[in-house]
């Protein structure tokens, strides 16, 4: 799933009403293709948000998620940020910017009712999907978006044929020497310039062939 880290549009609403519900006039029907059955496990779904709201419908949903006891269908919600340093007439300063300006990250059993709370809280003006269906996040995009501490299995061990599927290496073609798992990381054995090398990738950097 590819965001625009510049966020969707830069649009401003009203600041005065912070209620989590928008008028009725306002309001999204409930998709159809939803049902009301839990899916196997909780996901990661991505909203989008208008511009500089993205905290407020962090804050305005954990509210909701609290005061209606949904803890069990919405899990967490979260403002993915990096952290930089800058430097200004010599000196350092630490600065916390938001790594996808617009978006809000949701985990939560995708039902209509999770949908429906979501979908209309202030500030949030849809899904990340086709036609307004929301599309779950991998484990390897949640892994690398820093958003939870995802362990990944790997159908592979020591002996067996793998291909990188990203990185610099990338195409490349070898034989795994080592599995870590509590690491999350394979020692793989390429030919590089006419010599085999030996290198660690990430579990989400290979395939088995």
């Amino acid at each position: 799933m590819s965001m625009d880290k510049n966020g969707p549009e830069d649009v401003q609403i009203p600041e005065e009403n912070t209620n989590i519900e928008k008028p009725a006039e306002e309001k999204e029907e409930k998709p159809k293709f939803l049902k009301q059955e839990k899916t196997d496990k909780p996901y990661w779904y991505v909203v989008y948000t208008y511009s500089g709201y993205e905290n407020k419908v962090m804050d305005n949903l954990l509210k909701t998620v609290e005061n209606h006891n949904l803890h069990d269908t919405i899990m967490d919600v979260k403002v993915p940020m990096e952290e930089s340093v800058e430097v200004k007439n010599g000196k350092k300063r630490h600065v916390s910017r938001k790594m996808f300006p617009g978006y809000v990250m949701v985990k939560m059993f995708l039902t209509d009712e999770s949908w429906y709370v979501v979908r209309n809280t202030r500030g949030v003006t849809g899904f990340v999907g086709p036609s307004s269906k929301p599309i779950p996040l991998s484990d390897a995009e949640v892994r690398s978006m820093g958003i939870e501490n995802v362990r990944i299995s790997l159908d592979v061990e020591v002996g067996n044929n793998v291909i990188v599927t990203s990185g610099p290496l990338e195409s490349f073609v070898g034989v795994v020497e080592e599995v870590n798992t509590e690491r999350q990381k394979v020692r793989v054995l390429v030919s590089m310039f006419g010599r085999d090398t030996s290198v660690e990738l990430d579990f989400v950097q290979v395939k088995r062939i």
